[in-house]
C-alpha cells in the first residue's frame, strides 16, 4: 500500500524549480514514475522520506528532441518510446535507439523517461552504456543556477548521483558523431522480454585499414553502475583487428570488470559470458 503524499503539478519549468528551491528532500520530482511508484508500493527505504511528488512529466521544456549546432538535445522527460522511434536518434545514435527498445514492456517504455533511467542510476539502467559511448552531457538547472556535466561524472554509485534536492536534469546533450564509426549494443536478461538486464555492452569502433583508430567501450549491470573503460580503449588503439587480438581484448575486458566488482557469486557465470559477447560484438563490427 502506498502511503499518503501531496501531489503538485507545476504549470511550467520555472514553477517546478521554484518548488524545489528549498532543497527539501521530502519533495521528489516525478516524471514517468516507473521507479518511484513501485518503490513506494514496496516500501523501499530510498523513497521513505518522500512527502510531496512534483509532477514534471507534462512540462513542454522537458519533452522535445531537437538538433543543435553541436548535435542533438533530448529533453529529460522524453519517453523511451519517443526515443526509440525518433528519426534523428535512429539515424545518428542507433545504439541508444536499440537499447531503449529492449527496456521493459511497451507500457513501461510509454511512461519511463530517459533522465529518470540514469537519475535513478540502477546498475541495470539500459540507456547508460550507449549514452556513455556517445559522450553524453547533461544540463542541470535549479532556480538560480545552471550547470553541465559529463554523464560519467554525474553517476556516483548505485542509486546515487550528483543531483542535488533543488535541481532537475533538463536535457541530455549528445555531440554529433564523426563519420566512420560503427557500433552495436548487447543486452542479456533472464528472458527475451520485460527482463531486468544482467549484462549490457555498448561498443563504438572506428577502423582504418583493419587497424583500430578509435574505440569506445561501456558496460552495465555487470558493473556496479554503467562504466566506460578508458584504459582498455587506449590499449586497443592502433592494434590490428586480428581474431587473436580481439580475443585478447575480450579477456582484458573481463579482467577490468573483475577489478571493478571483485569476486562475486555471479562471477563464474557473468564473466565468461561478458567476454564471449564482447568478442562477438567486436567480430561482427570488424568483419
Amino acid at each position: 500500500m502506498i502511503k499518503e503524499f501531496d501531489f503538485i503539478r507545476p504549470a511550467d519549468l520555472d514553477e517546478a524549480l521554484g518548488i524545489l528551491a528549498a532543497g527539501d528532500e521530502a519533495f521528489k520530482p516525478l516524471a514517468g514514475g516507473t521507479d518511484i511508484v513501485p518503490g513506494l508500493q514496496q516500501g523501499s527505504h530510498r523513497f521513505a522520506g518522500i512527502k510531496k511528488l512534483v509532477d514534471i512529466h507534462h512540462l513542454p521544456e522537458l519533452n522535445t528532441v531537437r538538433e543543435t549546432e553541436t548535435g542533438i538535445s533530448i529533453g529529460a522527460a522524453v519517453s523511451f518510446t519517443a526515443i526509440q522511434h525518433n528519426p534523428l536518434i535512429r539515424k545518428h545514435f542507433p545504439l541508444l535507439a536499440k537499447a531503449v527498445s529492449t527496456i521493459g514492456s511497451v507500457q513501461i517504455r510509454n511512461r519511463a523517461t530517459i533522465a529518470g533511467n540514469f537519475v535513478n542510476n540502477a546498475p541495470c539502467a539500459d540507456s547508460v552504456p550507449p549514452l556513455l559511448v556517445y559522450d553524453a552531457e547533461i544540463r542541470i538547472r535549479s532556480a538560480g543556477h545552471e550547470r553541465k556535466l559529463r554523464l560519467e561524472e554525474f553517476l556516483v554509485k548505485p542509486y546515487r548521483t550528483q543531483l542535488q534536492p533543488d535541481e532537475l536534469v533538463t536535457e541530455i546533450l549528445l555531440p554529433a558523431q564523426p563519420a566512420g564509426y560503427c557500433g552495436d549494443f548487447y543486452k542479456l536478461g533472464r528472458r527475451r522480454g520485460v527482463a531486468i538486464s544482467r549484462i549490457t555492452l555498448a561498443l563504438l569502433l572506428k577502423m582504418q585499414q583493419e587497424t583500430i583508430e578509435d574505440i569506445r567501450i561501456a558496460a552495465g549491470a555487470v558493473t556496479p553502475i554503467g562504466k566506460r573503460f578508458p584504459g582498455l580503449e587506449d590499449f586497443a588503439k592502433g592494434k590490428k583487428t586480428t581474431s587473436d587480438f580481439l580475443k585478447e581484448l575480450a579477456q582484458k575486458l573481463g579482467q577490468k570488470v573483475l577489478d571493478t566488482t571483485g569476486l562475486r557469486w555471479s562471477t563464474p557465470y557473468k564473466l565468461p559470458v561478458t567476454q564471449q559477447m564482447f568478442y562477438q560484438l567486436l567480430q561482427g563490427i570488424c568483419s
